[in-house]
């Protein structure tokens, strides 16, 4: 029989010695290249914005509809411009004279798809209005020409009168103007609170230079890929969305650096090399930060499930960017921790770990009271969610989505005070050129003040009713409900009903359902991955429940905080829903954390003392990272949008409850009540209590 000889394992080249050597430079070098190649790309995804009403609808609405016939009859987009001249005391005939000439000059603008109507006076005569067709191809653009009107509207008026823009073009102008900060003032703001809690954490001047470097080259990454899948209209991108990436990746890169260096700074003590150290570290850290990374973009794909294209977009966006984070922590920030060494750690150099006081002392305390720890963490939550049926989230009027008061908020009250209350956003009725007399007689119902025809296109006849109160107001979506009921009754018509009235209840109306989908889809997502993750069924679900109980306890202080204290006037519908996606999968991010740790440990020390040694390694870095992600959502109401307030207080308060409440008290002191049964039925269970 033949024996084959004993298989020598060659030596390590000297070639493959030097590869290694080289490699972290090697990409850290191409990292910092594609950094340097793409700095200009956060700022410029402004660009590529939509924020207009047709950019949140869903896509087969009937006021979507209305949208896309008005673009055919029109030949494009349009969004109208309302330019108001205003004098308390009525109009001389200096101002009437002054209204003609700016009207003569804002014809000239470059941007408009047709003349601006004729000057319409007031019955009180105190105030004219003028309609300008702003082409709006995309946000930005109509931007541009809203400011460039109001710089022409408002030249060589005779004192006294005032001018404003507004209707749907001077509300996307100031909508991006608000959002115009994102790419300076929040990413400033938000760099400043990262960099000051991380030179807290490592007391180093180098690793928060690293972490925010790491954080820098992940939202460059973003961009990259984002840009050309906005302006391609592949995926919609929004302020808001463009704001929430910002924050994510800012975040998720902080979490994940933290880990890493946790696990890096204790292999370091241990005396072994950099990059043995940095090996390991990404060894024993990997399979959390993958996990975590992995929920929170499947639980953001879930949102591709909405009907709302504001929320469609969103999803891939953040999902994008959370993918970019992992992918910098994962390659960039090994290879710059390699280089670095223990210069990383300056001034202060790492010593074999002694147990942390603080979470030693907590530790303890979880260990000695389980029950009345988690007994009373758990009747806390529930007093807390007393208060959620308090919430008010059927939406806001129009002028209260800003928290200042810019030029179109103060043109529409204007506007309300001097016409009828729905006058620059009637509601727009399509029908065919055989039925438009008969249907514009049918528009004429109660709550409309009056019905205009305009020119036929394309065998399309468009009509607008003007109402007698505001758009955004419940009598307005009551006449509306009566106007389509009255002119569906017109026989072997053609009718389609929208303006944005119609859009701002399709909003609505789609945030609801999207509320009763997407929760669920969200939820059973997060619980496949920690079954996955855990090799247990009971430890998924008592991780969930602790977060939702901890997402609807803090919707019920963001009830008290926005009612009795800020005296918000409500809240977007869907502000419900982005607290829940961000709060449940950034929320198990931190059990997942605690929970990959408990369950290394307790395979060595049984399932109580393994809880408890995971509650004591982990507590300060998770701890860390739960602060870092608050603040930098805290940084969100930097912008001047009621939604970005309430998200940012909803999601920095959470994630701040989850962190040291979830994840610090009730979780391991309920894992400890259950104790090994927790890992049921992996076999686990079966290991030492």
């Amino acid at each position: 029989m033949h024996v084959d000889a004993p298989t020598r394992v060659p030596p390590v080249s000297q070639q493959t010695r030097s590869t290694r050597r080289w490699l972290p430079a090697v990409v850290l070098l191409l990292w910092l290249a594609l950094g340097a190649a793409g700095s200009s790309m956060p700022g410029a995804l402004s660009q590529v914005q939509r924020n207009d009403g047709e950019s949140f609808l869903p896509a087969d609405a009937e006021a979507t509809e209305v949208v896309r016939l008005q673009e055919k009859i029109a030949g494009g987009k349009i969004q109208p411009a309302l330019v108001v001249f205003a004098r308390p005391a009525g109009l001389t005939e200096a101002d009437a004279a002054a209204v003609v000439a700016r009207r003569t000059e804002i014809s000239h603008l470059a941007g408009l798809s047709g003349p601006p109507s004729d000057p319409v006076p007031a019955q009180d005569g105190k105030a004219v209005l003028v309609s300008v067709p702003v082409s709006g191809v995309d946000g930005f653009e109509t931007g541009r020409i809203v400011q460039r009107m109001r710089v022409v509207a408002g030249s060589f008026l005779p004192d006294g009168l005032s001018v404003h823009v507004t209707g749907p073009a001077g509300y996307t102008a100031d909508f991006g103007e608000a959002l115009a900060g994102i790419d300076g003032r929040l990413l400033v703001v938000t760099a400043l609170v990262v960099a000051l809690v991380l030179v807290l954490v490592y007391r180093s001047p180098l690793l928060p230079i690293v972490v925010l470097v790491s954080a820098g080259l992940a939202l460059v990454l973003a961009s990259l890929a984002v840009y050309p899948l906005a302006s391609g209209g592949v995926l919609t991108l929004n302020g808001q969305s463009q704001g929430i990436l910002f924050i994510l990746v800012f975040g998720a890169s902080t979490d994940y650096a933290l880990l890493l260096i946790a696990r890096h700074r204790e292999e370091t003590a241990r005396a072994v090399s950099p990059r043995q150290s940095v090996a390991a570290a990404l060894r024993a850290s990997f399979e959390s930060i993958v996990a975590s990374a992995g929920t929170v973009i499947l639980g953001l794909t879930c949102l591709l499930l909405s009907q709302l294209s504001s929320n469609k977009g969103l999803g891939p966006v953040a999902a994008i960017g959370i993918a970019a984070s992992l992918l910098v922590s994962l390659t960039f920030l090994p290879a710059a921790l390699v280089l670095l060494g223990r210069a990383a750690f300056w001034p202060l150099a790492p010593r074999p770990s002694a147990r942390p006081r603080l979470w030693g002392r907590i530790s303890d305390l979880v260990g000695r009271r389980f029950i009345p720890v988690w007994v009373m963490s758990v009747e806390l939550l529930v007093l807390l969610t007393i208060f959620l049926g308090a919430l008010r989230s059927s939406g806001v009027e129009q002028t209260e989505i800003f928290l200042d008061r810019p030029d179109a908020v103060a043109g529409q009250q204007v506007l309300a005070g001097h016409f009828p209350a729905g006058a620059g956003e009637p509601i727009v009725i399509i029908t065919d050129t055989r039925s438009v007399a008969k249907v514009a007689e049918a528009a004429k119902v109660d709550g409309v003040a009056a019905v205009k025809v305009g020119e036929p296109s394309e065998g399309f006849v468009p009509i607008e009713a003007t109402l007698t109160s505001a758009a955004d107001s419940g009598a307005a979506r009551q006449a509306l409900a009566d106007l389509r009921t009255a002119v569906r009754e017109v026989p072997g018509a053609f009718v389609r009903v929208g303006g944005q009235t119609a859009i701002w209840q399709e909003i609505e109306q789609a945030a609801e359902r999207d509320r009763q989908v997407i929760i669920p889809a969200v939820l059973l997502v997060v619980f496949l991955v920690l079954v996955l993750l855990l090799r247990s069924l009971l430890a998924p679900l008592v991780l969930i429940g602790t977060v939702v109980l901890s997402f609807t306890a803090t919707l019920g202080v963001g009830a008290l905080v926005f009612n009795e204290v800020l005296e918000f006037p409500g809240s977007d519908p869907s502000v419900p829903l982005y607290a829940f996606v961000f709060l449940v999968a950034l929320g198990v991010d931190y059990n997942i954390f605690l929970m990959t740790r408990v369950r290394e440990e307790s395979q060595r020390l049984g399932t109580r003392a393994g809880t408890l040694r995971g509650l004591t390694v982990t507590g300060g870095v998770i701890t860390s990272a739960g602060v870092v992600l608050a603040a930098t959502f805290a940084a969100l109401a930097v912008l001047p949008i009621l939604f970005m307030a309430q998200i940012a207080f909803l999601v920095a308060f959470g994630v701040l409850l989850d962190t040291l409440l979830v994840r610090s008290l009730l979780v391991p002191a309920l894992t400890i009540h259950i104790g090994r049964d927790i890992w049921w039925p992996g076999r686990l269970r079966r290991g030492a209590i």
